[in-house]
């Protein structure tokens, strides 16, 4: 007897892009968001932590949080997200996998590595401080909806991603983050690595790859726009 479901929900997919255009015939389904803490030194300072390298720790997002901003369409408007008061920004790097595994050596890792996206991992940082003072989960200050906006995905093979090549974010127009991928305590590779040693990796996933120092608040009204090297500009207004 074959099984009925109460309801059908969408799953959350991501547009690849080439060098042509968008290929909208062709959606890359997101699986899950893997995110990585702390992964650039001056961030670790600005957020009182120790710089020194030390093994990398990982959080999730819904894998509805993404919301796609497509560089033909209008900006995207993503919402201020309800209880709390400080709303942050955080530019990241996110590698798309395409193939499965585990314990993936990092040789081996760019195998898995299908592309890569531009996002931002918005962080009700009020939230995260309390969680961190009470020793809770970080998944309220991270995880909400709306929560990871992000660009259409690249094929690694399409884009010239060197250690020199800066990410950097702009709001209204104002520099507050600048980076070169270089700064990364872990580099993609390493990262796909360490992630699989604790989570068999598969078709879908997106690892977002830490953000540099800069990271502040946002308001109602503030439009951000975030860029690195040849990816596509992420960006979007913060609505009501």
């Amino acid at each position: 007897m074959s099984k009925k479901l109460l309801f059908n929900l969408p799953r959350p997919t991501v547009p690849i892009f080439t060098r042509a255009t968008i290929d909208t015939s062709t959606e890359f389904p997101i699986r899950r968001i893997y995110c990585v803490g702390r992964n650039y030194r001056e961030h670790a300072i600005e957020m009182g932590h120790n710089p020194d390298r030390e093994l990398p720790f990982f959080f999730q997002k819904p894998a509805d949080s993404a919301v796609v901003c497509c560089p033909s369409s209008s900006i995207s408007t993503v919402p201020y997200p309800m209880a709390t008061s400080s709303l942050h920004y955080e530019a990241e790097l996110i590698a798309a996998i395409s193939k499965d595994g585990r314990k993936i050596s990092t040789d081996k890792a760019m195998e898995h590595v299908y592309g890569y996206s531009l996002g931002c991992d918005l962080t009700r940082r009020d939230l995260q401080a309390e969680a961190k003072k009470m020793g809770r989960p970080w998944d309220a200050a991270k995880g909400f909806d709306s929560s990871c906006p992000l660009t259409p995905i690249i094929p690694k093979e399409e884009i010239d991603m060197g250690d020199d090549t800066q990410i950097q974010l702009e709001v209204n127009g104002d520099l507050r983050q600048s980076s070169p991928l270089a700064k990364m305590i872990y580099s993609v590779p390493e990262i796909v690595s360490h992630l699989s040693e604790l989570f068999f990796l598969r078709q879908g996933d997106l690892i977002m790859t830490g953000t540099p120092a800069g990271v502040s608040e946002l308001a109602v009204g503030d439009e951000v726009s975030i860029t690195c090297g040849e990816m596509l500009p992420c960006r979007f207004i913060v609505g009501p």
